[in-house]
């Protein structure tokens, strides 16, 4: 209901009736004696008390699954659970590289993923919520924390046909034949402030003194890609992010290492000893990333 606003969008989103819906909440309210939903505001809005009623219930959840999470190494003492954060996008890219091949091998450990930007599970981190982060560009993390770094990988940039340097039928330009100064001044679509790849663009636009023309932010790097490539400004990806070349929309246009690139990190707390689980999971991170990246040389 908060996020569709009606009751027939709300119950085709859970995959339920829409009658059920209104039937679930009209017994809530009975049973609670309070109005959950303010009928009388378009779109619908949750009343005062509905509000802290969906508070209760988010909070449940929250101690049901720290329950499960506490009981679990009783009920199942073999079992490892290991936390792990990483930005989702990253993820996409990075989880399928090494993590099959790791749970194949330890079949006694169950992974929870913990999807969030970069600032937030570092603090997670450092409090000892998780366990683990995947990230990319550690200069700026906190020296309480042991990185290990897999290499340096580069960037590209998208050059829609709305741009005044792109040109027509060419997938990909020549390295070195556009100045970046000049594609920063064009119209960008970015990620927002708090990703390691925004931190790196920003970096540029203050080292190159330019103002920037930002048309739009998204927290989602595949976001960012598809608005740039539908012609809505320049953008830069990161080599992991694989765009399909089509001449007569966009050009891609790589970038020296020497003015921006990235490396993929896995850290934890620097005053942990890791169990022989745990270990295998950094191994498995540092060794398998690269031996995909050797074998299919597109996934960069």
């Amino acid at each position: 209901m908060l996020k569709h606003g009606n009751y027939t969008k709300a119950a085709k989103d859970l995959y339920i009736s829409q009658p059920y819906l209104t039937q679930t909440i009209q017994n809530a309210e009975k049973e609670l004696g309070i109005e959950i939903i303010n009928r009388k505001s378009s779109p619908l809005q949750l009343t005062d008390a509905g509000r802290i009623y969906y508070q209760y219930l988010n909070s449940l959840e929250t101690e049901k699954s720290n329950f499960q999470k506490q009981i679990l190494k009783y009920s199942s003492p073999n079992k490892t659970v290991i936390h792990l954060g990483v930005l989702s996008s990253l993820g996409t890219y990075l989880l399928p590289l090494f993590m099959r091949k790791y749970l194949s091998t330890h079949p006694e450990v169950k992974i929870e993923l913990h999807e969030d930007i970069p600032e937030t599970n570092e603090k997670k981190l450092l409090n000892g919520e998780i366990d683990f982060l995947l990230g990319q560009n550690p200069e700026t993390i906190s020296p309480r924390l042991t990185v290990y770094n897999r290499g340096t990988h580069g960037y590209f940039v998208i050059i829609p046909k709305t741009s005044q340097f792109f040109q027509q039928g060419k997938k990909s330009l020549e390295p070195n034949s556009i100045s970046i100064k000049n594609l920063l001044k064009e119209k960008l679509v970015l990620t927002t402030h708090g990703s390691a790849i925004r931190r790196q663009v920003d970096y540029l636009l203050e080292k190159y003194k330019v103002n920037s023309n930002i048309i739009l932010e998204s927290s989602n790097i595949f976001t960012t890609a598809k608005l740039a490539t539908s012609g809505l400004g320049v953008t830069l990806l990161p080599e992991s992010i694989y765009i399909t070349p089509n001449s007569d929309e966009y050009n891609i246009y790589p970038l020296p290492q020497s003015i921006i690139s990235l490396d993929y990190f896995i850290a934890y707390q620097a005053d942990r000893t890791l169990n022989q689980d745990e270990q295998d999971l950094v191994d498995s991170f540092l060794n398998n990333i690269q031996e995909s990246i050797d074998q299919d040389p597109t996934l960069l």
